[in-house]
């Protein structure tokens, strides 16, 4: 069993060690309790009598860690939800991708297959584009805005406009 004296003399100890520690020192007296209790549940688990303060300073580190841990993550912000279209909205949003692809759809193959290659492949450089497309690396940016000039054009006859 454990002394009176012994508390006083090891407490005060395994406090001022944790303590030292500035993330920890909110936690260091709530935590050096949590290992007496510890101690005192399980009084097997020191062997030796003499390594009961060392046993208890690395027992009460560990108590304060998860509860700075707990905190940590009860305290964490919350990722900023997505906002939630309108029906409406996501009505608006369907209506414009389906007029999208109908005004790619009435495209010349070579504007179609671009469009595509860039919707579907972003990651694609000016060289692998024009291997695809068979067409020289040099001409991917003029025929890229002549397609999608004649896009727009499309689109704004329909009645989308540009914003």
């Amino acid at each position: 069993m454990v002394r009176d004296d012994e508390v006083r003399r090891i407490s005060p100890r395994v406090v001022r060690t944790v303590a030292a520690d500035p993330g920890l020192r909110g936690d260091a007296e709530d935590a050096c309790q949590a290992a007496w209790l510890s101690f005192l549940t399980r009084p097997g688990a020191v062997r030796e009598r003499d390594r009961l303060g060392s046993w208890l300073t690395t027992v009460a580190r560990r108590h304060a860690i998860r509860a700075v841990g707990r905190r940590a993550r009860a305290f964490r912000l919350a990722e900023p939800e997505a906002p939630v279209d309108s029906p409406e909205t996501a009505l608006l949003a369907d209506e414009r991708a389906a007029a999208l692809w109908r005004a790619i759809a009435e495209l010349p193959e070579r504007h179609r297959r671009l469009l595509l290659l860039m919707a579907h492949h972003p990651q694609l450089r000016h060289h692998e584009l024009a291997v695809e497309l068979g067409i020289s690396p040099k001409s991917v940016d003029t025929t890229r805005r002549r397609c999608l000039d004649a896009l727009r054009r499309k689109l704004e006859s329909q009645g989308f406009g540009y914003p």
